[in-house]
């Protein structure tokens, strides 16, 4: 076991200083690069295995239009649209059973690959090397680590989705009941919910798809500071899009532009949030990272 300092809040800064060294010298902009490109390709069949898994409990019309309602807010109404020709058009691919399994395949393959791109990046981060011995079989468990991301997305997305359904359902029928101070709080929880919804998804994103294994203490810090970012990134980046509207540059392929944007962002914020993992756990905890 490695000594440990306890970490104390005056300890912050030098540590997002060492963050900031290692983010920049692991060139992240090109690493954000890739995966956004990864994420245009298994983008239509990341939705589909979504609507198809959450829309199997809660209603496959409803659940794509939160997503797109969720995604219009983000990127705005026309990148929304875009997204959804692009899951009416995968959806209608399979016409036979020989169609459809390979439709299946490819779908669960495609949906696979940007959780995969973001797996190597992780892996680079905590210095594991590829096991060239296990060739197919490690990519075949990659890829089976990264549908199994697509399924607590799914499962994320329901709990949310029954949440925020009672309280409209039932809002009302509720408001009349509880005090007015407990029914705002009912509003705060859900609003609690959807930020733990990314808190839970960023902390199983650090334990669980590197190659290493990851103290505990250190991704819970690290999915923290790395929520916080994503939140206020996210905030920032609607203000701009709908300002600056980026994508009317590039004319029709300006939805398709602006997807790839928010993912580079987005997967700036994670390398940093990794980053940040790794020197706390380095500096402050015990445990030395291991591989599985």
């Amino acid at each position: 076991m490695s000594k440990s300092t306890t970490f104390k809040l005056v300890h912050f800064p030098r540590l997002v200083l060492n963050t900031a060294r290692a983010w920049y010298a692991g060139e992240p902009f090109e690493r954000s690069a890739i995966v956004a490109y990864y994420a245009i390709l298994s983008l239509p069949a990341l939705m589909i295995i979504i609507l198809n898994v959450v829309g199997a409990f809660w209603g496959r019309d409803i659940v794509k239009g939160e997503l797109l309602g969720q995604i219009s807010e983000a990127l705005g109404p026309d990148t929304a649209e875009a997204i959804k020709v692009m899951i009416i058009g995968k959806g209608n691919e399979a016409t036979s059973v020989f169609a459809t399994a390979v439709g299946i395949g490819t779908l669960i393959y495609g949906s696979t690959g940007v959780f995969f791109q973001v797996q190597s990046a992780l892996d680079k981060i905590w210095e594991q090397e590829e096991d060239a011995t296990n060739g197919v079989m490690a990519v075949i468990i990659s890829r089976l680590k990264s549908f199994s991301f697509i399924l607590i997305i799914g499962f994320l997305l329901l709990t949310s989705f029954i949440l925020t359904s009672v309280l409209s359902t039932f809002g009302n029928s509720l408001q009349r009941i509880l005090p007015d101070n407990l029914f705002e709080y009912l509003y705060i929880f859900d609003f609690l919910v959807s930020i733990g919804f990314i808190y839970v998804l960023f902390a199983a994103m650090f334990k669980f798809l590197p190659s290493a294994t990851i103290p505990w203490q250190s991704v819970r810090v690290g999915a923290l500071l790395t929520t916080i970012l994503f939140l206020l990134g996210k905030y920032i980046l609607a203000i701009y899009f709908s300002t600056m509207q980026p994508g009317s540059t590039y004319g029709a392929a300006g939805s398709i532009i602006l997807i790839m944007l928010w993912v580079s962002y987005s997967s700036l914020i994670l390398l940093f949030g990794a980053h940040f993992t790794r020197q706390y756990s380095n500096q402050f905890v015990k445990s030395k990272t291991e591989l599985q």
